[in-house]
């Protein structure tokens, strides 16, 4: 499990749920085995689904990792 983020950092976060495709964010808030990330960067084809997400999901810590800047 990634303990290391904090808020700001972005992260490749695992498909999940009606999300087809693996998307990149940034982390928004950090809850204790998950964290909010925006969703930046996406498939096309998850364009509806992110919309009714509202750009936000809420994410397992152990399915993410940070992203080298």
């Amino acid at each position: 499990m990634e303990t290391t983020l904090k808020i700001g950092d972005q992260v490749s976060c695992k498909k999940f749920g009606s999300l087809k495709h693996d998307f990149i964010g940034t982390v928004e808030k950090i809850y204790d085995n998950s964290a909010m990330v925006s969703i930046d960067k996406y498939d096309e084809s998850d364009n509806i689904t992110v919309t009714d997400f509202h750009n936000r999901a809420i994410v397992r810590l152990s399915s993410m990792k940070k992203v080298s800047a």
